[in-house]
């Protein structure tokens, strides 16, 4: 949260606390609304997996983002990783007991949209079909 939104909360009355309740929030929706982060704890889900081996599976991501990823959810304790001393190097990631909380409020997201896909595709045709005949979206 920038300086400016801080001072106008607290000239508002709003308690420090509250502000930092507000900012960590609107950090963890960011991480959380990632598709980044779906995509790895969706793939953890089921259990540890190596760096090439969780890469094979989130399609469409560099080894850079998901390397950048990786380190926000093991720093944000979502995702653990360990390093065996083994010749080659062996290095897994595995959802933590919090990541896996996360993991299941994502399958409740999942669950939802399989539910309610029709609708919603219903209503984004309707919604593209008036925006062309120059009407006022709902």
């Amino acid at each position: 949260m920038d300086a400016a939104l801080r001072s106008d909360l607290a000239a508002r009355g709003v308690a420090p606390e509250c502000i930092e309740t507000i900012d960590l929030v609107r950090d963890v929706l960011a991480r959380v609304g990632d598709k980044r982060t779906v995509l790895v704890t969706t793939a953890l889900a089921p259990g540890p997996l190596r760096f090439t081996a969780l890469h094979d599976q989130v399609a469409g991501v560099s080894q850079r983002m998901l390397s950048q990823t990786l380190r926000l959810l093991t720093r944000d304790g979502l995702v653990t990783r360990t390093a065996y001393a083994e010749v080659p190097p062996r290095v897994e990631y595995a959802l933590t007991p919090l990541g896996r909380s996360l993991s299941d409020a994502v399958d409740g997201v999942v669950h939802w949209v399989r539910e309610h896909q029709a609708e919603v595709m219903q209503n984004r045709t309707e919604s593209e079909a008036e925006r062309r005949r120059g009407g006022r979206l709902r």
